[in-house]
């Protein structure tokens, strides 16, 4: 897992060969993010099914229970069959018009 931080975000790559082990270190580790936006890339897994999204389900509902924003970059799984509850988007540049969309929502609700 490699850390970065941006400029409203954390992005984080996976750098292990399993994305359920990921999803699952994630979860672990979520004090170490839980106050800000997070970015998950795993652009890199051509061959991921919807069933490994659902691995970041939970994570994901937790993570915005506490107003910030959880985006997974991905192409390879079809849209249609994401829950609505994941935001998953194609590029990294897609995630972060997200996570700007996310705030502007969040601050005209306060």
């Amino acid at each position: 897992m490699k850390k970065t931080q941006e400029k409203n975000y954390i992005r984080i790559e996976c750098q292990e060969e399993n994305i359920t082990d990921f999803s699952s270190t994630l979860t672990k580790r979520h004090e170490e993010f839980k106050n800000d936006n997070v970015v998950i890339d795993i652009e890199n897994f051509k061959d991921l099914h919807h069933e490994h999204l659902l691995s970041f389900l939970e994570l994901s509902d937790r993570h915005r229970m506490e107003k910030k924003s959880f985006v997974i970059v991905n192409n390879a799984v079809d849209i249609d069959k994401i829950p609505d509850e994941l935001m998953v988007v194609p590029t990294l540049r897609e995630a972060e018009d997200v996570i700007e969309m996310e705030e502007i929502e969040r601050d005209l609700e306060d």
